[in-house]
């Protein structure tokens, strides 16, 4: 392997002009043996250009988190995926500690996660040799290999830091050599204050801290050094009273010491005298107006947004320099930090929250016309902080937003634009206020500042955040919702025309919002915008979208069908993300949309759309799927055809041919799905699979594949029969007022079910048993452990299920009556499936 090929590749990586060609020429020989060990040599090669030797340093983190790793062929495919080979990883096994202790800080940041990696998966197994070597450097004399080394061994304990206890002794075993000498090193260097030193003491604490559990009487401990604690701290808070100097981030800690301090006891008892003045001459001053506020609302008003915004409030409230017309601003600015960092405390207490719309009429509002740009934000962030008040008089509230509104449009101060959005966010709450919001989104988009300043992002968020807020409030009235629909399709189409990216979200949830109830011709218009901008920009927020589209599918679905082109749309949607390199999750919402669609439109006529259906999720099943999630949902969508029309499902599957697999379509979709029903989790994915599986025994004419499975068809049903069962016991348990509904409609049933859970308890080793059986050619060992079957979580609704089909409604098929239909319908032709176990008898009495 070259290195100057390479090194001139990574060069060609920087430069715009060259970047596509030298990463096709990275792509093309990342493959070949030697590449990977080259790419270290370049990075701790100090002849080589500093940014070349970054940028190998990336590529040789992704690659090691991407490959290092073996892997196995997925479904369907023989030839293995690519892994570095071992000769390579021996080789940076060898030389990636030097490397880390060699190069400089931004370059050894990447090292070390490559070796986090490297650890992994292979400490202790194959690479017991990294202890020698930490070793070797810890001893060492040479005091610039001990800060990389350090390093190193921190990664190694952070690998097993929440191991279990067992699963720790590789680690115990190898702290055993280090623990003495990182002790006597830090003894060494405690009377050195050189920042090398310090650097190094931190990094010991570091790996202590990493290594130690927690002590079961840490109480005790706390209560032994929580005094001693408490004084050192307050003799610092001192010193900053006194005004000595005190770093912020020391100061900053101290706080927050206190602060956790104050809800013990132990410590309150300590504090409590001194409380007063540090609220009066330690808090209030940090929490006034500076100089230092001054300089930089002057010289970065940005930096001060950013500023203001992380810092945390904790003082007490003080009305009385409120009062006082004459107080120096900065003080005023101090005391309505402090009203609005206790607002929440204040709007609980009666007799507070009385007065607290007098208060803000009085002394908030003037200030929000004040000469002073921070007194005009603050006042907008307390009106955002008492924004849950109930004002009595509907006037002060109007005043409120109208003030904040013109210090929105008008104000020339960038912090006090961004404060007036989100105060006006939080103020607005009925249609009245929401007409004018349109016009103020405009003027925020189209303003000259806009294109090239990002905090403004900040205030058009705030206006679509109130926007749809107004939307949910109003869901329930129509005439009202149909008004705010054209001022919501004006934001949309705004954004869209712009367009703006980080907006899509905000309005995909406004158009969600809209069309919950009925959707009107003007949002079906917006179905076909949203393609257009799909193909563009939109790839990315296609589960932003599902919403919205199970809308345009489930809440007028005569109007779906009225026109071919709708279906179409969602489809090339639903196409493009499943044959995109686009994320397991949005393929997952994209097949789930599928699978909507012909369950919603079953007997309506799409027979035409089935094959296109199909045929997308098995050629993307094809392909190979690392998560159960995506392979039992495009086995749902093959179900849910099946369901639909089963006669023209075998039909289209035994025309249908995919490239790289000889194997019929019907037999690996059948061998498929037999090898997953342990992995349809939750109660819609569980009742899909119970009724395709009947379907499946209902067949008049069985394709030849389910001889080979019939036997394990009925107690796969069993099994997801018991899943539902878990389901439904553990719903009335967690939830008493489906327990009394139950109760109130069969007292004798509800009475069953203490019996029902100890049975099924009983079952549940065998069905255990099953399901821990190894899953054959369908199966992912890296799902095991997070998909098992009879984990808690298989008993909770999956995410996708937010997505109903008629299946789950309560007039929907039950499953129940359609198992015991099909078994009957095959009992008097004589199926061979119905001879599965003599103790078939037994276990349909478990249901």
């Amino acid at each position: 392997m070259d290195p100057n090929r390479i090194i001139q590749a990574l060069k060609g990586t920087i430069d715009p002009n060259l970047r596509i060609a030298a990463e096709n020429e990275l792509n093309q020989s990342y493959k070949i043996i030697n590449f990977a060990p080259t790419l270290l040599q370049i990075i701790v090669s100090e002849q080589v250009e500093f940014p070349v030797r970054q940028a190998a340093a990336i590529y040789l983190k992704n690659m090691v988190s991407q490959y290092w790793q073996d892997r196995e062929p997925s479904v369907g495919e023989v030839v293995f995926p690519f892994n570095i080979h071992e000769n390579d990883r021996q080789q940076i096994r060898d030389q990636i500690l030097e490397g880390i202790i060699r190069c400089p800080e931004s370059i050894r940041a990447q090292l070390t996660m490559c070796l986090r990696a490297i650890i992994k998966h292979d400490f202790p197994g194959r690479w017991t040799a990294i202890v020698d070597k930490i070793n070797m450097y810890l001893q060492s004399p040479n005091s610039g290999s001990w800060y990389g080394t350090l390093l190193a061994l921190y990664q190694l304990v952070k690998t097993y830091e929440y191991r279990k206890a067992d699963e720790r002794e590789p680690l115990l075993a190898a702290m055993q050599i280090f623990l003495p000498r990182i002790q006597q090193l830090i003894s060494q260097l405690l009377v050195d204050a050189t920042i090398f030193s310090v650097l190094i003491q931190k990094q010991i604490l570091k790996i202590f801290h990493a290594l130690v559990q927690v002590c079961a009487r840490r109480r005790r401990l706390f209560i032994l050094c929580g005094v001693l604690s408490i004084q050192v701290l307050l003799k610092v808070v001192d010193q900053y009273r006194q005004k000595q100097y005190v770093t912020p981030q020391v100061l900053q800690q101290c706080l927050n010491y206190l602060n956790q301090g104050l809800s013990h006891s132990l410590t309150w008892k300590q504090m409590k005298p001194h409380m007063q003045t540090i609220c009066q001459e330690v808090i209030f001053p940090l929490m006034c107006y500076k100089d230092e506020d001054e300089k930089l609302w002057q010289e970065d008003p940005y930096e001060y947004i950013r500023m203001k915004f992380s810092k945390c409030s904790s003082i007490l409230f003080c009305h009385r320099i409120l009062m006082d017309p004459s107080a120096d601003p900065c003080r005023t600015d101090g005391a309505l930090h402090c009203i609005g960092a206790l607002a929440e405390l204040l709007l609980k207490k009666r007799l507070y929250r009385e007065q607290m719309e007098l208060m803000l009429q009085n002394y908030v509002f003037p200030l929000l016309n004040s000469p002073l740009g921070y007194l005009r934000a603050r006042s907008c962030w307390v009106l955002h902080s008492f924004s849950p008040l109930r004002f009595h008089d509907e006037l002060v509230l109007r005043n409120a937003v109208e003030l904040v509104k013109q210090d929105l449009i008008d104000d020339k101060e960038m912090p006090v634009k961004v404060e007036a959005a989100i105060a006006l966010q939080t103020l607005v709450s009925n249609q009245e206020q929401g007409l004018f919001l349109y016009q103020i989104f405009t003027r925020v988009l189209q303003s000259e500042e806009y294109e090239e300043n990002e905090d403004k992002t900040v205030m058009a968020l705030g206006i679509l955040s109130t926007i749809d807020t107004i939307l949910t409030v109003m869901e329930d009235h129509k005439e009202i919702t149909q008004q705010l629909e054209g001022i919501c399709l004006q934001v949309i189409g705004l954004v869209l025309q712009k367009p703006i990216i980080e907006f899509y979200e905000e309005i995909l949830s406004l158009a969600f919002g809209l069309t919950c109830q009925t959707i009107s011709p003007q949002m079906w218009q917006l179905l076909g915008v949203l393609y257009e901008v799909f193909q563009h920009d939109c790839f990315d927020y296609f589960t932003d979208m599902m919403p919205l589209l199970h809308n345009y599918v489930t809440v007028d679905t005569d109007m779906l069908l009225s026109s071919p082109k709708h279906l179409e749309v969602i489809y090339s949607m639903c196409k493009k993300v499943l044959s995109m390199d686009s994320g397991e999750d949005a393929e997952c919402h994209a097949a789930k949309l599928l699978e909507v669609i012909i369950l919603q439109c079953k007997g309506r006529g799409i027979d035409q759309c089935i094959p296109l259906f199909v045929e997308a999720v098995l050629e993307r099943l094809m392909r190979g799927v690392k998560s159960s999630e995506l392979r039992t949902m495009c086995l749902q969508v093959a179900i849910a055809a099946l369901y639909y029309n089963p006669a023209l499902l075998i039909h289209t599957m035994d025309n249908m041919h995919f490239p790289h697999n000889p194997q019929p379509i019907t037999t690996h979709f059948i061998n498929q799905w037999m090898n997953d029903t342990e992995f349809f989790l939750g109660l819609h994915d569980r009742k899909m699979c119970i009724i395709g599986l009947s379907v499946l025994i209902e067949l008049p004419s069985r394709p030849a594949v389910l001889d080979a499975v019939a036997a394990q068809i009925v107690p796969s049903i069993l099994l997801l029969f018991l899943g539902l069962k878990h389901i439904n016991a553990s719903r009335l348990i967690n939830k008493p007022e489906l327990l009394a509904r139950a109760g109130a409609q069969d007292e004798d049933q509800n009475e069953e079910i203490p019996s029902d859970e100890d049975e099924v308890n009983e079952n549940c080793n065998t069905m255990q048993q099953q399901s821990s059986m190894p899953a054959g050619p369908g199966g992912d060992d890296d799902d095991d452990d997070e998909d098992d079957y009879w984990d808690d979580d298989g008993f909770e609704g999956t995410p996708l299920e937010e997505y109903s089909t008629p299946l789950d409604y309560d007039n929907g098929e039950d499953e129940y009556q359609f198992f015991t239909s099909a078994l009957l319908s095959r009992s008097h032709v004589g199926s061979p499936l119905l001879f599965v176990s003599g103790t078939l008898g037994a276990d349909l009495w478990v249901l």
